[in-house]
């Protein structure tokens, strides 16, 4: 359970002072942009030039407000931004997910790592990236492909796209990432949640924020709406403000964002990767729900917990 300072959700760049890099890290071609309707590096710089790479971005990034923090390089242990500062630190957030407000730089390749540390004071790093092509796990490494947008129209209960594989398209919208740290060491690798350690977040990445809570958030409603409809009795609460993307007057914030839930709940994809499925939330249910998995998943998961089982450690003690 998290501690009362981490309820009813932490604002992590906000808590760790981010900006100030006393408690975070930076490496590479990290910079702190500034959003006041325009975008510029915090402490100078201009707009990007007409035709420029980074033109698509400045469209799009500018009508949000506060700062934006741009990770970007061809090398992306190269380029990252880190939290906390050392390895031998630990962050020790306890709430059940985690909320990545993000959005990958068009046509390029991005990757993010999580360690998470079990009850069992066990460290198991997720990752997930562009840069993958196909899941692989071991008994302390999942490692996920990162599917970017799904075309428009296209069925919420299809079959996983293959040809998504690969860099962002250049249409790429920011998006809310909400991980269940809890249900994906459960149901990857039988192991029970701590807490969070440390995050990782490397090029090419465009973050407006993470925050950690044991509440399901959907960006898609207001408080007023929430409290009409009585969400709180179905587990959702309304995003809070700090936290939220802007939302002109008349459009829907589906419309404009993509929300990923990962593990869904309710989907038939296979979970070898973590992709849009549904555009919003469900209700958030007390345990972790089983998810269908492709053949090759199966058997890989079946021989790590064999390995990791009780029975097997305490059997490799005993020769």
């Amino acid at each position: 359970v998290p501690a009362a300072w981490q309820r009813p959700y932490l604002n992590i760049f906000k808590h760790f002072r981010v900006e100030e890099w006393k408690r975070s890290a930076k490496e590479g071609d990290v910079a702190a942009l500034t959003v006041t309707g325009t975008l510029a590096p915090r402490g100078g710089g201009h707009r990007p030039r007409a035709g420029s790479a980074d033109t698509s971005w400045f469209r799009q990034d500018a009508k949000l407000k506060g700062t934006i923090y741009r990770i970007r390089g061809s090398v992306p242990a190269s380029n990252y931004l880190q939290l906390p500062r050392t390895g031998t630190q630990s962050l020790g957030l306890a709430g059940r997910y985690l909320y990545l407000l993000f959005r990958p730089m068009p046509r390029k390749h991005f990757l993010v790592h999580l360690d998470v540390t079990t009850q069992e004071n066990q460290v198991v790093r997720i990752s997930f990236s562009t840069l993958f092509k196909e899941f692989k796990s071991t008994a302390t490494w999942l490692q996920f492909p990162f599917l970017c947008g799904a075309a428009e129209g296209s069925r919420c209960d299809g079959p996983a796209r293959r040809d998504l594989v690969g860099a962002a398209p250049a249409d790429a919208r920011w998006t809310c990432l909400v991980l269940d740290l809890p249900a994906i060491l459960s149901l990857y690798l039988s192991r029970r949640y701590s807490h969070l350690k440390s995050v990782k977040l490397c090029s090419n990445l465009l973050v407006k924020n993470l925050c950690t809570s044991d509440l399901v958030f959907d960006p898609g409603v207001t408080f007023s709406e929430g409290r009409r409809a009585d969400l709180a009795c179905r587990g959702v609460a309304p995003m809070p403000r700090e936290m939220a993307f802007p939302v002109p007057k008349g459009q829907k914030w589906h419309d404009l964002y993509d929300y990923i839930r990962f593990p869904s709940e309710g989907s038939k994809l296979p979970y070898d990767s973590i992709q849009k499925i549904c555009p919003g939330p469900a209700a958030v249910s007390e345990d972790p729900q089983p998810v269908t998995l492709t053949k090759a998943v199966r058997d890989r998961l079946s021989l790590i917990h064999q390995i990791t089982s009780p029975k097997a450690v305490s059997a490799l003690w005993r020769r």
